[in-house]
């Protein structure tokens, strides 16, 4: 069974930076597609960004478009959001999620899931 442990969440100002991780452990070979997801407080889970599975291919949603940037490192079966010139709005907690296809689904269509790591940008 795939497990996934994101870190990198915390508190930054509008404007700031922040780098969220996410590592697989148990079954990784398994693992293809990646992505990230994010639910604010009242709201449904929302797509950010997704990577195939040979990282060749990206997805970002418009709302993150530019300021985003979603990387993996295969070898050490990892996925990171790259987050600049964060908003107010991007306050959420933010979900890593894997999926045994290859390819890039925007959709909740993953079948692993870790626990969520909490972003909050202040105004």
């Amino acid at each position: 069974q795939v497990q996934l442990v994101e870190s990198g969440g915390g508190l930054v100002q509008a404007g700031g930076s922040l780098r969220l991780s996410c590592l697989a452990s148990g079954g990784t070979v398994n693992i293809g597609g990646m992505g990230w997801f994010r639910q604010a407080p009242g709201k449904e889970r929302e797509f950010a960004a997704a990577i195939s599975q040979s990282g060749g291919n990206t997805a970002y949603a418009d709302s993150v478009k530019g300021r985003f940037t979603i990387s993996r490192d295969s070898a050490k079966n990892a996925v990171y959001l790259q987050m600049n010139s964060l908003k107010p709005e991007d306050t959420a907690v933010y979900y890593c999620a894997a999926r045994r296809g290859s390819t890039i689904r925007t959709s909740l269509d993953y079948n692993y899931w870790g626990q969520g790591t909490q972003v909050t940008v202040s105004s």
